[in-house]
């Protein structure tokens, strides 16, 4: 397990997914940020809009990623959902164009790169992610407070659910 040099801890990456002017896509990017301001030498935080081969950057030489975005189940909006990476299955035969983040760490994992050991999801149910410069819903928002405690609680114990 990759270590910081600072303190001997095992090193946490946030990674906050989503696309900052699609209403509730933002989500993801807002909560990571908030992570940095109230953790700052805790947790390493990146936050992307990428997609695909191109995320492979965020998730490589971490020993726990801990993945924030949106997800639309039909729960309710601002609902939190936490689980591993393995609750999600890649899809097999994906055109390198369309990998997801998960396809992204199999291949890494097949090519023996330095994935993560863990990774954690947290994803909020979104409302609208596709409106454009539309507004963030209230029930979302408000997640961002959850998904912090979700993080805090991972530092304090390892275990964010």
């Amino acid at each position: 397990m990759e270590r910081s040099a600072e303190n001997d801890r095992p090193r946490i990456r946030v990674l906050g997914l989503g696309n900052e002017i699609l209403a509730d896509d933002a989500f993801g990017i807002l909560a990571a940020r908030e992570v940095e301001r109230l953790f700052p030498r805790q947790v390493e935080v990146v936050c992307s809009s990428a997609a695909g081969f191109n995320l492979m950057d965020h998730v490589l030489g971490a020993s726990h990623l801990v993945v924030v975005d949106t997800i639309v189940t039909g729960a309710r909006p601002g609902t939190i959902h936490v689980c591993g990476a393995d609750r999600f299955r890649t899809a097999p035969g994906v055109a390198p164009h369309f990998l997801g983040l998960f396809e992204v760490l199999a291949v890494a994992r097949h090519l023996h790169l330095a994935v993560p050991a863990e990774t954690t999801v947290i994803a909020v149910e979104a409302s609208d992610c596709a409106t454009i410069g539309g507004v963030m819903h209230p029930d979302v928002r408000s997640a961002i407070t959850g998904v912090v405690d979700l993080v805090r609680q991972f530092l304090a114990n390892g275990d964010p659910g």
